[in-house]
């Protein structure tokens, strides 16, 4: 059955190569699309669920709220005390609590040094929560030691080669304290696909000393640096353990300002361990999540794709029914009944979709180490790792099989034999009407994917190239040491002797950053000291910030040297803080009393209102003060000339190499900060344009199949016109008018559902760009001359034929 299957469709080849040529085309490069996308949906769905436990496993995160019950921080880390205390005090429901702080520490083995930011200090049964597989080595005994440290297989390899790492020493340095540890254990690969890619581990011990002793320690609820998970008892509702958090707040952490319970300032939340990747995208995360909606976006990109090339299939197949006619009908004639009939339609259906499974498969492993590299992600198409693949390639060609040829195959098998042998058959005004819809739905989805493709590169340019209220080009940011901070004013002092440098400030965070940073205050208002009901974010700096970044004053004053009290007293705000603290102007807030973290002083300026963040995020209230901790200072920019840029870079470089020894030099730029905000974008932008660009492809070759067939159908109509004195422009009009009219059609559907869906995507954004009528008109544009060029090429040749042997041939 299957042979006479194969034998039909290769005969159907040789007589229409171009008909079979599109659909098999059409059908691989949308099988090859969808396969790419779907490992790519498939790894993002599978984070964290590799973990024996993660259907158990949550994660604490905390939040804050302004006196007017609105969020206004969400992190992802919380303070030290509380994985122990929801342990303890909800012991029948938490099996296991565990917090891991990380940090980038420059790790020290012989002579090799290396800057690693997969540094985690943890609590002994981190093991027993994560399903991560020690190689060498127990880890409950080697984090209890005051200087275990356990390492993955890569940095094993990565120091020690090919020897046994167990027993060997590395040294770590961070914020200018020397840790010694010893390698107690080697544990496998964390793979791919988890929200944490820890490489060391290392005991708590040195953390827990940082911070004052154990005492200290379990009683800071102000240093939110800790990711905490907790394992919950089989059987136990996180949401039920949730509500209870509240009183645990209250118990430990008492009364806010004016007797108001702490749980309604602060709040802890349970994240699921398999949500955390795609769901949370909180203001702190171990690393940049990734998104559902954009999940979402792709698989309907894929299932766009393939759409069109199963429409390609449907349309072409009835449009050429008259061919196959008297084939049908002598079938039945012979005895054939009609299931007999769909299931030969439908065979050559599936042996032309298995066909263009085998050539998406190639195109796959062509072009999947590409998509990898794009998507950041190490996809496979492993057959022998993952047989469940091959079932699912399989299932994908059954499905796309019977959604392309079940019409086809319905439609031919009702072919009447009497009427097909009179020469009388017409195929039904519904069946084209059928095909005209298919035809609208290929163009309203490639109007839509344009549509994507224009505001997703305009959003990009907007966000790029907005004004962000300072001088953010030419601006390098460099790690500082405690050598550095103690000796600043030196090295300062010798920077500025260079003349490719023009300002040099020290920061706790610079713009490009997260504002994850503040404290309580009061403020003089209205004659009266009040206490402020919003959240401040704080930035410690050097007298110069502003300067250096030309951030504009409006009000007062920026930090003066001269000015002995501006270390200690002096306080610059936003326009933002003077609106949300209450006070009418920027000039009313100057001279007024300020108290804030602890420091008492006066408002001596106010700076106008810059992005310091993404586009992402609000512009929100901020308060600049000059640093005095060591530990609050631990970046410097530097402005640069620009003229100079790459012989100052290299200065940079020998400098710090005598600065900071043993640290690699890694400059970052604050312009570049800015654009890595919106590498998900730039994916966006790149996956539409490209997916968009083979949706236009495969649809246009369907367009001109349809044309082709058309043509051929019309060819003694065309040679009549021609002889009785239609111009080519007629025949141009009378062949493209039809198809024109289908496109023009989509385009108008497509309008509305693009709108809905690009609006919904702006909403992602505090600042954005509004779609106007233009983005619709060159979507219009685009599709239009694309499908006009189509029908006019094929109809041209029409038209110029010699009609006389148009009318002879026919």
């Amino acid at each position: 059955m299957f042979k006479n299957y194969f034998k039909i469709v290769f005969r159907n080849a040789k007589k229409n190569p171009l008909y079979v040529f599109i659909n098999i085309l059409g059908l691989s490069i949308g099988m090859a699309v969808s396969i790419l996308i779907f490992l790519f949906v498939q790894h993002e769905l599978s984070y964290d669920t590799y973990h024996a436990n993660s259907d158990r496993i949550y994660r604490v995160s905390r939040n804050w709220y302004n006196l007017d019950g609105e969020v206004s921080l969400h992190l992802g880390h919380v303070a030290p005390p509380f994985g122990p205390l929801i342990k303890s005090d909800f012991g029948d429901q938490v099996e296991e609590a565990v917090r891991l702080f990380n940090t980038d520490l420059l790790i020290k083995s012989g002579e090799d040094s290396f800057m690693e930011d997969g540094f985690f200090f943890s609590d002994p049964e981190i093991f027993q929560v994560f399903s991560w597989n020690m190689i060498e080595g127990n880890p409950i005994s080697a984090l209890n030691e005051s200087d275990g440290v356990l390492i993955s297989e890569n940095m094993a390899q990565k120091y020690f080669g090919n020897s046994s790492a167990i027993g060997k020493e590395l040294i770590g340095e961070v914020q200018g304290l020397t840790l010694t540890f010893q390698v107690r254990g080697v544990f496998e690969n964390v793979p791919d696909n988890t929200h944490m890619h820890p490489d060391f581990i290392a005991t708590m011990n040195p953390v827990i000393q940082f911070f004052g002793g154990l005492e200290a320690f379990m009683q800071n609820f102000g240093s939110n640096s800790f990711s905490t998970y907790v394992l919950l008892k089989n059987g136990y509702d996180y949401k039920a353990l949730e509500a209870q958090l509240p009183g645990l707040i209250d118990r430990n952490m008492g009364e806010a300002q004016a007797g108001i319970p702490m749980s309604k300032v602060t709040e802890l939340h349970l994240w699921p361990l398999e949500d955390i990747h795609l769901y949370s995208n909180l203001d702190s995360e171990i690393e940049a999540n990734g998104n559902i909606d954009y999940v979402y976006i792709y698989f309907a990109v894929a299932l766009f794709i393939l759409l069109i090339a199963c429409i390609n299939f449907m349309n072409l197949s009835t449009a050429r029914s008259s061919l196959r006619s008297m084939e049908v009908g002598l079938r039945k004639v012979m005895g054939a009944d009609r299931s007999r009939l769909v299931n030969q339609f439908m065979g050559e259906s599936f042996v032309m979709t298995f066909i263009s499974l085998v050539i998406a498969v190639v195109l796959v492993y062509t072009f999947l180490p590409t998509f990898s590299d794009f998507t950041q992600k190490q996809l496979s198409l492993n057959f022998l790792q993952n047989p469940e693949y091959l079932l699912g390639l399989i299932g994908l060609a059954i499905g796309v099989g019977l959604l392309a040829g079940s019409y086809p195959a319905l439609f031919l098998s009702g072919f009447s034999p009497s009427k097909v042998l009179k020469g009388t058959f017409k195929a039904g005004k519904g069946h084209e009407n059928f095909r005209s819809v298919l035809v609208i739905g290929q163009f309203a989805i490639s109007v839509i994917l344009i549509v994507a493709v224009i505001v997703v590169v305009r959003q990009l340019d907007f966000m790029q190239s907005k004004d962000l209220g300072f001088e953010k080009e030419d601006i390098v940011v460099l790690p500082v040491s405690t050598a550095i901070i103690e000796n600043y004013q030196i090295i300062k002092d010798r920077l500025l002797n260079n003349p490719g440098i023009n300002g040099v400030s020290i920061s706790s965070r610079v713009p490009s950053g997260r504002l994850l940073d503040s404290q309580g205050g009061s403020a003089e208002v209205n004659g009266e000291m009040s206490q402020l009901d919003v959240r401040i974010a704080d930035i410690h700096v050097g007298h110069e910030f502003v300067k250096t970044y030309g951030i504009p004053i409006v009000a007062g004053r920026d930090f003066d040297y001269q000015m002995a009290s501006d270390s200690s007293e002096a306080f610059i705000l936003n326009e933002a803080a003077i609106r949300d603290i209450g006070w009418s102007s920027p000039e009313e807030a100057i001279g007024k009393k300020f108290n804030y973290g602890g420091r008492n002083g006066f408002v001596t300026g106010v700076m106008k209102d810059f992005h310091f963040e993404s586009l992402h995020q609000p512009i929100v209230p901020i308060v600049f003060m000059i640093t005095r901790e060591r530990e609050r200072a631990n970046q410097v920019s530097l402005k640069i000339d620009a003229s100079r840029k790459d012989e100052t870079i290299q200065f940079l470089r020998t400098e710090w190499a005598s600065l900071n020894p043993g640290f690699p030099f890694e400059p970052i730029f604050v312009d570049e900060g800015f654009n890595r905000l919106y590498e998900s974008e730039q994916r966006v932008k790149t996956i539409f344009t490209f997916f968009s660009a083979l949706a236009i492809i495969i649809s246009v070759l369907g367009l001109l199949g349809l044309v082709t067939f058309a043509t051929e159908q019309r060819t003694r109509e065309i040679g009549i016109r021609k002889v009785m004195g239609a111009e080519t422009s007629n025949i141009l009009v009378l062949l493209g008018k039809d198809f024109m009219k289908l496109v023009l059609i989509g385009f108008l559907i497509a309008v509305p559902v693009s709108w809905f869906g690009m609006d919904s995507w702006l909403e992602d954004f505090a600042y954005k760009i509004g779609i106007s009528w233009t983005v619709f008109l060159w979507a219009g544009l685009i599709a239009g001359i694309i499908a006009a060029g189509t029908v006019m090429f094929q109809s041209l040749k029409a038209a110029l034929a010699n009609p006389v042997k148009s009318i002879k041939n026919e």
